[in-house]
């Protein structure tokens, strides 16, 4: 199995836990995801994450057409055993219901903001689950403020294709699932202290 994010895991039981295990848990401020059955509990993000997603979030919303929308924080059931919770999804307008808890389908486009604790298993074990899931574009973005990046990955048949890197103040575009340009330094500006 791929390495673990630096997290807590939840309760040792004799069988994989389940999506409908987790609805039993208490909301303590953790993220809750499932790989193959075993529960991964994330400590809440620093200030600077939840910044970079709340910016890209307005962004994205700034050229999303109304076909789309993106959605933070909301949870991917992939399988029985299989859920993840990315930092943002794209997914289309008809797929959702306002009272569905998550996504059962593949959303167009899925969007980690990698923490030092969990970069290696965004750009490894993440990435795999959400190629098999047939998810067809997924980013990766890097807060780092002296090098923050956006890196695109595609679906190209069973598994996913770097498309691109922008670093810094270097543009970053796309067309999938809809055109827009980010600037990754505009995502971190700011008098950060480290």
């Amino acid at each position: 199995m791929a390495v673990m994010p630096t997290v807590e895991m939840g309760p040792q039981v004799d069988r994989p836990l389940t999506v409908a295990d987790l609805e039993e848990l208490q909301d303590e401020g953790y993220r809750y995801e499932l790989d193959d059955g075993v529960l991964v509990v994330y400590s809440a993000p620093v200030i600077r994450h939840q910044v970079v997603v709340h910016r890209l979030q307005l962004l994205l919303d700034g050229t999303c057409p109304s076909e789309f929308m993106v959605i933070p924080g909301t949870g991917i059931e992939i399988s029985e055993i299989q859920y993840r919770v990315p930092d943002l999804v794209i997914v289309r307008t008809a797929l959702v219901s306002m009272a569905d808890r998550s996504i059962t389908t593949p959303p167009d486009l899925v969007i980690e903001v990698a923490s030092p604790s969990t970069a290696a298993y965004d750009r490894n074990r993440k990435k795999a689950v959400y190629a098999e899931f047939g998810i067809p574009a997924y980013w990766i973005v890097d807060p780092d403020p002296d090098r923050p990046a956006i890196t695109e990955f595609r679906l190209a048949g069973t598994a996913y294709a770097e498309r691109g890197t922008a670093t810094g103040r270097e543009r970053f575009a796309t067309d999938a699932p809809f055109p827009v340009q980010i600037v990754p330094a505009d995502l971190v500006a700011g008098p950060w202290r480290r």
